[in-house]
């Protein structure tokens, strides 16, 4: 039977606790999911027997029958369709979706499953369910929603979709943590997909990261039913199956957390970070963001330090900046402004804004590191000399680097801290993992431990620990934040897992008695309810931080979705789920595994985050203000005081 779905598996509140799907689960929320031993609300058409129990599909097209299909009652348009399947042998399967009558037959476009075959075809049956036309789509790309206009054949580019970098290997000699998952089809085992045909692209998503299509349809205004298809002499079960009408989107009603009150600077998409300092010197922070500096105690009155410019937060990025760091980089006493955007995205490269000291004009720019890969970068004081670097992946290579006093509006000194490696542009963090008193740096594959003493340009120590996890695009989480969780006075690590994807998690560090390092994993937020903190659980995870925001004194991890990560499409999982922020309370407990847990408190479910978060006290009042730039516009959450109790 066809079960109605209560629970959100991709939502700022959980409703219910689904039960645990297996394997992988739809990115999307589902309106029905397959259930029980009936085939009620299908119907088949060709000659392939089909049979149901227990929740599985089985379409039998083996010898004495023959191929056919598995059709839904239901017609749909914009339709996300997910399910597991497994083929004993080399597998000839897939989806028809917009199957409707025209003069030749039915018409759909099938996503074909065939040896390892991944492809997108337009497809017409007969009434017989045999095949009459098969005409395959040609190629859509990646992070958009509408295909353009077919190229011109002269200069059409072949191969997969752009997005997914080549591997490298690492150092030499060295077991990397984690790997790409392996593209192709299981065979004998369990595969799943997720299928989503949004006006006229559908793309199909293999195994979490094993292989994708994305192709362009022609056609926008097609509508008919999903079904399920067997080639000749297989057999293909399919359980699991869930699917939904993606045309409609549900925005929550505004809710701001308690214990906030929201301050929108700006309701414009000028860029993805936001930093504070005294920019004017006159005793009050003020707050950066894009192109404008918004000038402390009240935020109502900004200048521009570079020619603003918004942006389509539908169909582009901000160029100018994807990180923000403000401090005084050439060291005459009025704080100054960096941004950083990476290679594949922005204007490549770390650009100074010097602080004109009080004049009424834009800032003088400098180019002063390029090129940077990372999309997040960070500002540290990892030398130990009193001033912050800037840490980022460029080249294959983790590196920071600082200004040359001399010359700091000119290029700056960078130190390579790796070997050449398959570090991720996503995750990166700076804290003392082994308690020597010096910055370590760490990276989604793990962290590079600062030598004791002064090393020159020695490489650091690597050590392998997967502080990530690969998904459809990409590995690695945003800002990896390092602190004391549990209280053991040994520094832990908290991260999200996928900047792109789904997680969250915290890795306690032991120490064996000869002092040598490992980490065990604690899943903060997976996929599902069931397995996440208080139930909450969304994706894109792009910004992080940390910051006490409770001030019990332990600090806390600041998260939030970056709406429309890779712009207004279905390249990611549920890139229209609420737009949350969060932060999650750390609290010492030694009956939970670990000795700590994680508590989801809501900031604001209608602003997410960017590529990173601010989490500050702006107006000296003792209590945390966060600071989020997104697609939507730059907001304060100004904090409650924590109330002091008199004393008896």
């Amino acid at each position: 039977m066809l079960a109605k779905q209560s629970c959100l598996l991709v939502t700022f509140v959980a409703l219910s606790i689904c039960p645990a799907l297996r394997a992988q689960t739809p990115s999307f929320s589902p309106d029905s999911q397959f259930q029980g031993s009936s085939l009620a609300g299908w119907h088949p058409v060709g000659q392939a027997m089909w049979r149901a129990s227990n929740g599985e599909i089985t379409g039998d097209a083996s010898a004495e029958h023959g191929t056919g299909w598995l059709m839904l009652d239901h017609s749909y348009q914009d339709a996300g369709l997910y399910l597991q399947f497994k083929c004993q042998e080399d597998c000839d399967t897939g989806v028809l979706l917009r199957a409707h009558k025209t003069g030749k037959g039915t018409e759909g476009v099938f996503v074909s499953i065939k040896g390892n075959e991944l492809g997108a075809y337009n497809l017409t049956i007969d009434a017989a369910g045999k095949e009459v036309d098969r005409k395959k789509l040609r190629l859509a790309g990646g992070q958009i929603r509408f295909a353009p206009p077919p190229p011109d054949p002269a200069s059409a580019r072949s191969g997969p979709p752009r997005g997914i970098p080549a591997p490298r290997s690492g150092p030499a000699g060295v077991t990397m943590p984690m790997s790409r998952p392996a593209q192709g089809i299981k065979k004998g085992d369990w595969n799943d997909v997720e299928v989503l045909l949004d006006a006229d692209i559908v793309r199909a998503f293999f195994n979490d990261g094993g292989g994708q299509v994305s192709a362009a349809t022609e056609d926008m205004n097609s509508y008919g039913p999903i079904a399920l298809y067997v080639g000749d002499k297989s057999q293909v079960q399919f359980r699991e199956i869930a699917y939904r009408d993606i045309g409609v989107k549900v925005d929550p009603a505004e809710q701001v957390g308690k214990g906030f009150r929201m301050q929108r600077l700006s309701p414009f998409y000028y860029g993805w970070s936001a930093d504070a300092a005294d920019f004017n010197r006159d005793g009050k922070l003020d707050v950066v963001s894009g192109p404008f500096i918004y000038f402390g105690p009240d935020y109502t009155r900004s200048r521009e330090i570079y020619p603003a410019q918004g942006y389509n937060s539908s169909t582009n990025y901000s160029m100018d900046d994807w990180v923000e760091h403000a401090d005084d980089f050439t060291g005459d006493g009025w704080p100054d402004v960096l941004t950083t955007s990476h290679a594949g995205g922005g204007k490549d490269g770390a650009v100074l804004y010097v602080n004109p000291k009080g004049e009424s004009r834009r800032w003088e720019k400098f180019t002063v590191v390029s090129p940077i890969d990372s999309e997040e970068t960070v500002l540290a004081d990892v030398d130990g000399d009193g001033r912050p670097e800037l840490v980022y992946v460029g080249e294959g290579y983790m590196r920071y680097a600082k200004p040359d006093p001399a010359n700091p509006s000119g290029k700056w000194v960078v130190h390579t801290v790796s070997e050449s490696g398959p570090w991720p542009a996503h995750g990166i963090g700076t804290g003392d993992v082994n308690g020597d008193g010096k910055v370590d740096i760490l990276g989604a594959y793990g962290w590079w431990e600062q030598p004791v003493r002064d090393a020159g340009n020695a490489l650091w120590k690597y050590h392998p620990e997967a502080f990530g996890q690969w998904g459809r695009t990409s590995a690695g989480g945003s800002q990896i934040v390092v602190y004391d969780v549990n209280g053991d006075g040994l520094n832990d690590v908290v991260t999200t897992m996928q900047a792109h994807g789904w997680g969250l998690a915290w890795f306690e560090q032991k120490r064996s008695k000869s002092g040598e390092i490992s980490f065990v994993k604690h899943v903060i937020m997976n996929r599902t309810a069931a397995e996440s903190a208080g139930g909450v659980v969304f994706t894109e995870p792009h910004g992080s931080t940390s910051g006490d925001v409770d001030g019990d004194g332990i600090p806390d991890f600041i998260v939030g979705k970056r709406y429309w990560s890779h712009l207004d499409d279905y390249y990611d999982p549920d890139p229209y789920g609420p737009a949350v922020l969060y932060w999650y309370r750390t609290v010492r407990d030694s009956k939970a595994p670990g000795g700590a847990r994680f508590v989801p408190e809501l900031i604001h479910n209608r602003s997410g985050v960017g590529s990173d978060v601010l989490a500050k006290d702006l107006n000296g009042d003792g209590a945390i203000d966060i600071v989020t730039s997104t697609r939507s516009g730059t907001y304060i959450f100004w904090g409650t005081p924590k109330v002091k109790r008199p004393k008896k």
